[in-house]
């Protein structure tokens, strides 16, 4: 039983008697008044148990874009409903709770009648987002008290991530195109292919002369490459604890997934495999052998509903993982932060027999705060601030000079930034036949 607006403006009309005359015959003959009205107008409202409910939710979004849910209401019983219903939704669905869209309403149904309300949803967090149950009141036509019930009705809408980057991700093609073949690749590298032949030109690397062409055609000839095809780019993010960190507006792993997505994209694009791990204390998600034909989508939804746990990596199960997945040599990025203990006591022993076998790269978000906090020397407090950030910044960099003399390749820019860095890394490799 559920009071209404006009229960409680009887209940006060009941009162003035009570005022007029206090007397405890007055209150007992008010309150007896009321429980008999209340009771007798719950009896009269409809059980809402003849009332089929039914969810359907919008289409799969990225988060910062609008969607919608559609709740349907069929009055399959023989009485008039009279209805207030809340179509709750989790508070990161970003939904109104009053207005056009919001997620309270009325509705008047006839035996038989239907009834769709749209609920505009607005997410502010990626993942699965799952419905709450529908609250709905049921009420007579005095409507001094409803008849309620909160039923269970089972609906998801899949968020993915915002993929900033994707901006990006045409530029960076189109710069691939041109190495491969507008703009060719002059000199022979252990992973370039012929392309073609054509005329020398001045600038022209001497080494490329094909003297049996020019022999032929009697005109100095060159050999133009192009990088390689279909070579394997392994990306693993780190899902751990240190990803769960704020760095800017979101975590080091909103960051990851950025980098990662726009590094797969471009690798798909360019005609390499990819293959894409989410792994902490274990592997949570692989996703792959991912195409030239295979869109993002499929990466973005294993990867929506991931989020960082407090749990330190097994470097040494991911390793072994990686190692188990191809036996050609790749590309293997790992998308982790640069902590100098956690990279010294468990990366770094395993990185000698993956870099044997593998080409490797660390990329690792930088606090963009960090820059702050060492530009600020005007107190005692600032100062000891920027020297705590500028050691930091040293440590990034001198663990960045640690892993090239190691013959890992790093990266480590803003979350802003990493990506592009991430794909110009990438391509620095393609061309230059070191994958």
């Amino acid at each position: 039983m559920a009071p209404t607006w006009r229960f409680l403006a009887l209940t006060a009309l009941a009162g003035v008697p009570s005022l007029l005359r206090p007397h405890w015959t007055t209150l007992a003959v008010m309150a007896g008044f009321l429980l008999i009205a209340a009771l007798a107008d719950w009896l009269a409202a409809p059980h809402p148990a003849g009332l089929g409910l039914q969810r359907t939710p919008g289409p799969r979004i990225r988060l910062g874009e609008a969607t919608h849910a559609v709740l349907t209401l069929r009055n399959e019983g023989r009485r008039t409903l009279r209805l207030s219903v809340r179509d709750a939704w989790a508070p990161s669905a970003g939904a109104a709770p009053r207005g056009p869209g919001g997620t309270r309403f009325g509705a008047r149904l006839r035996p038989g009648e239907s009834h769709e309300h749209r609920v505009e949803l607005t997410p502010t967090r990626r993942g699965l987002l799952r419905a709450d149950r529908v609250t709905v009141r049921s009420r007579s036509l005095l409507g001094l008290v409803a008849r309620q019930r909160s039923i269970e009705v089972p609906a998801a809408i899949t968020v993915l991530p915002p993929f900033h980057s994707r901006r990006h991700l045409q530029s960076k093609l189109r710069r691939m195109r041109e190495l491969e073949g507008r703009t060719a690749v002059m000199l022979k590298g252990a992973g370039t292919e012929f392309d073609s032949l054509r005329e020398y030109v001045r600038g022209d690397d001497v080494r490329s002369i094909d003297w049996r062409a020019t022999a032929r055609a009697r005109e100095l000839m060159v050999r133009t490459y192009r990088p390689e095809r279909d070579r394997r780019v392994i990306i693993v993010l780190d899902s751990s604890r240190l990803a769960a960190r704020r760095v800017g507006e979101g975590t080091a792993f909103d960051a990851a997934i950025e980098s990662g997505l726009l590094l797969a994209g471009l690798a798909a694009g360019s005609g390499d495999r990819v293959e894409v791990l989410a792994a902490d204390a274990r592997v949570r998600a692989h996703v792959g052998p991912l195409g030239r034909q295979a869109p993002l989508d499929s990466l973005m939804r294993r990867i929506a509903p991931i989020f960082p746990e407090l749990l330190e990596p097994d470097w040494e199960e991911i390793t072994s993982t990686v190692l188990r997945l191809t036996s050609q040599r790749s590309l293997v990025v790992f998308v982790t932060a640069l902590d100098a203990p956690t990279i010294a006591e468990d990366l770094l022993p395993a990185l000698p027999l993956l870099a044997r076998r593998h080409t490797v790269a660390l990329a690792s978000v930088a606090d963009p705060a960090l820059e702050e906090m060492r530009e600020g020397r005007y107190s005692t407090t600032q100062a000891y601030r920027a020297a705590a950030a500028e050691r930091e910044l040293l440590e990034a960099q001198s663990l960045g000079h640690a892993l090239s003399a190691l013959g890992v390749h790093s990266v480590h820019e803003s979350p802003e930034n990493l990506p592009p860095a991430l794909a110009d890394l990438y391509i620095a490799l393609k061309t230059s036949g070191r994958m």
